[in-house]
């Protein structure tokens, strides 16, 4: 093994520790001395790899989130036509990943830490920032190809992000149960009835009362 390769391995080995004392305790109540203790070694080694305990957790929730992210962020694919089921399949994975205990202690202390140092900015450029301009690249697309109004996608991106996680997050954030329910299909239709080029809602109105229809003429019958 290379001496590059045996630095990474060292590097992601304190990663994954420091994942877990913050998981743990915490980004406040959390100090590299606990973190070097867990790992066996020295805080000087800690040092050698990560200049502040701020730099370690970042790199630790980059390491925690951009993989996983990534793949969730994968799922919006403009080549696909069925985009009502590739809305929801993405929103319920995103959720999903967001209300994961991991992400957010990563989320609470950058919200906690934000106003005082420039740890917040960073973590929101990687987190809910990255995940805004990949939701607008790919709204771009189905501009581009009539799937879509002739609207914003940076503003079209903030209003589903908003609509996913509305009755979720907040929730999550403050340790209160999150209710599984419907919520995630209602914010899909929601957002497309207020996108979707005026035909492609037509059609979409009129499937609906078509089942509706159907499902009242069954009962009646």
């Amino acid at each position: 093994m290379s001496v590059r390769v045996k630095t990474e391995v060292r590097r992601q080995a304190i990663v994954d520790v420091a994942l877990e004392v913050f998981r743990e305790f915490g980004f406040e109540r959390s100090s590299m001395a606990m973190i070097s203790r867990r790992l066996g070694g020295s805080k000087g080694t800690l040092y050698s790899y990560f200049k502040s305990k701020e730099d370690l957790f970042e790199s630790a929730m980059r390491s925690a989130c951009e993989g996983p992210g990534d793949q969730i962020m994968d799922l919006l694919d403009p080549r696909r036509d069925d985009l009502r089921v590739v809305l929801k399949a993405f929103a319920k994975a995103y959720l999903t990943f967001i209300i994961g205990e991991q992400v957010l202690v990563i989320t609470r202390t950058a919200i906690a830490e934000g106003s005082s140092t420039s740890l917040g900015p960073h973590l929101y450029e990687q987190g809910p920032g990255r995940a805004l301009r990949k939701m607008e690249a790919y709204f771009a697309k189905l501009i581009q190809g009539e799937k879509l109004r002739q609207e914003s996608p940076a503003v079209m991106s903030r209003h589903f992000k908003g609509l996913v996680e509305a009755g979720f997050l907040e929730q999550a954030l403050y340790g209160a149960p999150v209710q599984n329910d419907k919520a995630i299909d209602h914010a899909v239709d929601t957002f497309l009835r207020a996108y979707e080029p005026p035909l492609c809602s037509a059609k979409t109105i009129s499937k609906e009362r078509l089942v509706t229809h159907a499902v009242t003429e069954t009962m009646v019958g």
